[in-house]
């Protein structure tokens, strides 16, 4: 068997409760995320690994392509314009990237102070601590966050404009990210900071990894919008030469 052949085509992992994790994923692959058992959240940030200061903007992803949620067809958009990744797929319909993340008050509050010094495995994680430490791995910090996705929660507003976490996903839901460009994915399987449930959120959500396929002339996501073609022309720019 050569190297070659022995280099794996996919892979898979399970994000467990409460976990974190972050990878560079390259251009041209595909992230398919599934919540096993129903009622997980993903929280989840982008940056360019080459240029660390290029992230996610939520702001210009809704504002851009004239949405509040995101699902099959829209595009994860970089503060240069350009596209991290586009939502291929989606069981769900309605993903979260206005309420940030869980903090350490939002975890107490509702179920109890709980630290991994005195409660080991069972102690209970946030999203925004679970950020700061994948980010410390890259020499990122706390001034380096920026607002996430919460992937399988949907959030709704009442007539005075007051948000709340209206539905999660039910088991083998699945949503599936292609990435347009190299991008450094930072996720975490903690609680939505408005989740209301009566225990802390335990929900496994299994990961794979795979060569997603070649971008055609009348892809879907790329022909959303006319801000999504300028988002993959600036794309084409960026990689210009790449390869030669």
């Amino acid at each position: 068997m050569t190297i070659k052949e022995m280099i794996p085509k996919d892979y898979t992992t399970t994000l467990v409760p409460g976990a974190h994790w972050s990878l560079t994923v390259r251009r041209g692959m595909q992230m398919q995320l599934t919540d096993i058992e129903g009622g997980a959240n993903v929280g989840m940030l982008f940056y360019n690994p080459f240029l660390l200061s290029e992230k996610y903007n939520a702001p210009d992803s809704l504002k851009c392509q004239h949405t509040f949620k995101l699902t099959r067809g829209h595009c994860l958009y970089s503060d240069m314009g350009r596209i991290f990744a586009s939502l291929t797929e989606d069981s769900f319909g309605w993903h979260d990237t206005v309420c940030g993340n869980s903090h350490p008050k939002h975890i107490a509050d509702r179920w109890g102070k709980r630290d991994y010094q005195s409660d080991r495995n069972t102690w209970l994680q946030n999203g925004h601590d679970a950020f700061l430490v994948e980010l410390a791995k890259y020499r990122l910090y706390k001034q380096d966050l920026a607002a996430n996705l919460n992937l399988f929660s949907e959030v709704s507003a009442d007539d005075q404009g007051r948000l709340a976490l209206s539905r999660q996903s039910i088991a083998g839901d699945s949503v599936t990210l292609r990435f347009e460009m190299d991008t450094l994915v930072l996720m975490h399987n903690c609680p939505h900071p408005m989740s209301s449930s009566v225990e802390y959120p335990r929900k496994p959500v299994k990961i794979h990894l795979r060569i997603a396929q070649p971008v055609l002339a009348d892809d879907y996501c790329a022909n959303l919008c006319d801000e999504n073609r300028r988002g993959f022309q600036n794309n084409a720019l960026y990689h210009l030469g790449a390869g030669l």
